[in-house]
């Protein structure tokens, strides 16, 4: 197996299934294992049955919408006595997710002359920051020059807390002082890393301002400054959103679909939520693709999304 990257695939790493295992330990707990519960010893597939499977699969967060046609697609298998028995409502529900994981998928566009720019966006308090040094330490693993762009100038903390993501992963940052034009940080940081070969600039937004309409403005500036400097940047635009949050994070993530142009979706601290399954909500509600998730605190804790993967660990 291989990871896309925006420069061509990179080889897997060989502990990924592990490391994702051990990640969504809490939301296998939540879904598989209670769905083996409700199926446990259930010969005919009955109404009761199916109430059970309907407050199991919501309560893991996979949405209304999902789950209503996951239980439909069972109810029809029973009607047309393709499903007769409980045993088969696993293997049912799992080719289901993986279906609608797949069907969110694109491939990410590779970037034939560097520098690769990609805009990170989401609302405060997300993990923005901390998934910037991540994927900063993850892009440096695979061989590439990294830079990253201190353009959240509006929040006191916001530059100081990526200085020291920058220096534990180890790239260098441009930055400005607080309260500088985000875009006149950007469009410094693009001058620098084409003056310096860089292959990687990845870019910090602003979580909020004091309106969604100036926030949203602002992120537009910062992609036409990114047009001028690098033609046809940004080439990737991601919205970190926080697993914990389940469904109010599809809220979210619709805001920012409508107003950033957002390509594909981050998903952090996976592993401190039984509510995992709204990944599952994320892609197919929003038909984003899911690009990583986080599932620690450690810089080598963003892994790359994979449906197969993501599956296999769940229901392994």
């Amino acid at each position: 197996m291989a990871i896309q990257t925006l420069f061509g695939s990179v080889p897997t790493e060989p502990d990924l299934l592990d490391r994702l295992k051990a990640g969504i330990q809490k939301t296998r707990s939540g879904l598989v294992d209670r769905l083996e519960d409700v199926l446990a010893g259930k010969k005919e597939i009955d109404a009761d049955l199916l109430d059970e499977l309907e407050y199991t699969l919501i309560t893991a967060d996979l949405g209304v919408r999902t789950v209503e046609d996951i239980l439909e697609r069972i109810r029809q298998r029973v009607d047309r006595r393709l499903a007769g028995d409980a045993t088969e409502i696993r293997a049912l529900i799992r080719e289901q997710l993986l279906e609608i994981l797949r069907a969110s998928e694109a491939p990410i566009r590779v970037v034939t002359k560097p520098p690769a720019v990609i805009m990170v966006v989401g609302v405060n308090g997300a993990g923005k920051t901390t998934t910037l040094g991540k994927l900063a330490h993850r892009f440096l693993g695979e061989g590439r020059k990294v830079l990253l762009c201190a353009a959240d100038t509006f929040r006191a903390a916001a530059i100081e807390q990526l200085e020291i993501w920058a220096q534990r992963a180890n790239v260098d940052m441009i930055r400005q002082k607080t309260g500088a034009d985000p875009s006149a940080v950007v469009f410094d940081a693009l001058q620098a890393a084409k003056a310096r070969g860089m292959d990687y600039v990845i870019v910090d937004t602003a979580g909020r301002l004091h309106t969604k309409e100036n926030l949203m403005a602002e992120l537009e500036k910062m992609r036409r400054t990114c047009q001028r400097v690098v033609p046809g940047s940004p080439h990737e635009v991601w919205l970190v959103l926080d697993a914990t949050t389940g469904q109010n994070g599809l809220e979210q993530a619709r805001k920012f679909t409508e107003s950033a142009g957002v390509t594909g979706i981050i998903l952090t601290k996976l592993d401190g939520t039984a509510k995992g399954g709204v990944v599952v909500a994320i892609a197919r509600e929003l038909n984003l693709p899911i690009r990583f998730i986080g599932v620690g605190e450690k810089i080598g804790d963003l892994l790359p999304f994979e449906p197969e993967s993501f599956v296999e660990s769940l229901f392994g």
